[in-house]
């Protein structure tokens, strides 16, 4: 398809989605919104994408949040209703990035704020450069810093002492802050940032399929359970399950007679 703001491709197993409006540092408009939540969708459906990569063009950064000059007319504009309708909009991207089958790794070079941030957040695997910042900007523009599911993640990646200074701040969170709190999980060089991404990339998608599928679905239900007994529960059906698909599997292969 025609994209306008995104770019979307597929390098075997591997899928690669460029936020791509780098004259605005990649700031999210109603049209990225929108090709972004198609993406997703037909991920949903597409067996053949086994990982997503999410980076962002430009060599200013990663995403720098809503676009406000875009956006500002039309928020005087808007009747209560209508704001909460895109608000519900904007914020079903991170969940859809969540209930998609595929892991997503986040490649995030310079600036990741306000949406951005989200974006990183609703990641599976983090990787950054040292000029990588994040920044929940939410509250720098007026409003609350519990926004497009940070209050959500961002207490279960790195604990809600740190998580609630930067929500409740704006302040942003360095490379190195990032690293030490284990929001991210390998920094390198720019110019081995994808690279990086497709190394981590390849490597998951030698698994097993189902594998892959039910360890995330495991990591998305075991961020909201509240017992051991629960997780534990969700892991041995996992396993149990992967178990009898393989000695099926086994069975069916063997030679005959």
């Amino acid at each position: 398809m025609d994209y306008k703001t995104i770019l979307f491709e597929k390098r075997d197993s591997i899928g690669l989605l460029t936020l791509n409006r780098p004259e605005t540092v990649n700031a999210m408009n109603q049209t990225m919104i929108e090709e972004v939540e198609s993406i997703l969708e037909s991920l949903q459906k597409d067996e053949a994408v086994r990982i997503l990569i999410l980076t962002g063009s430009g060599e200013k950064g990663f995403c720098s949040g809503m676009d406000m000059k875009e956006s500002a007319a039309a928020f005087l504009e808007a009747s209560p209703e209508l704001l909460y309708q895109a608000q519900k909009r904007a914020s079903h991207l991170f969940h859809q990035m969540r209930s998609i089958p595929q892991p997503v790794i986040a490649a995030v070079h310079g600036a990741a704020a306000g949406a951005g941030f989200s974006f990183a957040m609703a990641s599976d695997i983090r990787i950054i450069t040292p000029q990588a910042k994040f920044s929940a900007a939410y509250i720098n523009i007026g409003l609350g810093g519990a926004d497009l599911a940070s209050s959500y993640f961002l207490p279960k990646l790195i604990g809600s002492g740190r998580a609630n200074e930067f929500l409740l701040t704006g302040n942003y969170m360095t490379a190195d802050e990032a690293m030490q709190l284990g929001f991210a999980s390998r920094k390198v060089d720019k110019e081995k940032l994808l690279d990086t991404a497709y190394e981590i990339a390849t490597t998951m998608a030698g698994k097993n399929p189902m594998g892959l599928i039910m360890t995330k679905e495991a990591i998305n239900q075991n961020l909201g359970v509240t017992s051991l007994e629960q997780a534990l529960h969700l892991e041995n059906r996992n396993q149990a399950f992967l178990a009898t698909a393989m000695k099926v599997a086994h069975l069916i292969h063997q030679p005959k007679g």
